[in-house]
């Protein structure tokens, strides 16, 4: 019963830390969302660098939902000795990680695959949402800006777009190589910026030792978790029976 108590307070302090880290999450989406300027200004000589991040409020706040949900469901899993939230637990954490493996994998070995589904996504979003949907356009006007990038794949990506409709025909500044207004589909075919996806993918390379060590942390967090957790779950079973 020793290794048990032991155990199951490990699974405790360990949802803990996932609770609060979520709510820290949380508050930081909830503060780059409301008010970036202050953020940037605290972050002082990398609030350039910083930028791009700053449109991410939303996905943090999302992120930091489930993690606070996340870690209450373990908490009270562990407390209560129940053994549906803990295999609710399990099944989250497995689920997540065999997401997380799943696209890795797409990313590294099939990459054009990967672009693929990306495009699907964002050419949609960039012919019909672009220039009317603000936090769409602030987020791509932050990407193509600090990036030095236009649209996801190239300047094609707007065209026939309901911002260059609304334009006169002209494309966001960034497709130019003068990054200035107004910009033609034909100035930004002789510029020949590059799409943003590309230059993502070139960023990642060059970062690749750090995602890739952020990326095994945490797996080896998400397995430490479903191990205590059907430790936990196979003791109860054991006990009930």
């Amino acid at each position: 019963m020793g290794c048990f108590t032991f155990v199951k307070l490990m699974m405790f302090l360990f949802n803990l830390l996932i609770f609060l880290g979520g709510l820290t999450l949380l508050a930081m989406g909830i503060w780059v969302s409301v008010d970036g300027g202050s953020f940037l200004h605290l972050l002082g000589p990398f609030s350039s660098q910083a930028m791009q991040f700053v449109n991410v409020g939303f996905f943090c706040i999302a992120i930091g939902v489930v993690l606070v949900l996340l870690g209450l469901l373990g908490c009270c899993g562990a407390h209560k000795e129940s053994k549906c939230l803990l295999l609710t637990f399990f099944s989250i954490i497995l689920i997540i990680f065999i997401a997380e493996v799943a696209a890795g994998v797409v990313a590294l070995a099939y990459s054009s695959f990967a672009e693929g589904i990306l495009r699907a996504w964002a050419t949609p979003a960039l012919q019909k949402d672009y220039g009317s949907e603000p936090v769409v356009t602030k987020i791509w006007n932050t990407t193509m800006t600090e990036l030095k990038c236009c649209g996801f794949t190239n300047y094609t990506d707007f065209v026939g777009s309901n911002f260059e409709k609304e334009n006169g025909g002209s494309l966001p500044p960034s497709c130019c190589w003068t990054n200035s207004a107004p910009c033609s589909s034909a100035e930004a075919e002789r510029s020949a910026v590059q799409g943003c996806f590309k230059q993502i993918l070139e960023t990642l390379k060059e970062h690749a030792n750090i995602v890739g060590g952020i990326a095994a942390g945490i797996g080896v967090l998400e397995i430490a978790a479903m191990i205590v957790s059907m430790y936990l779950y196979c003791r109860l079973d054991k006990s009930i029976s």
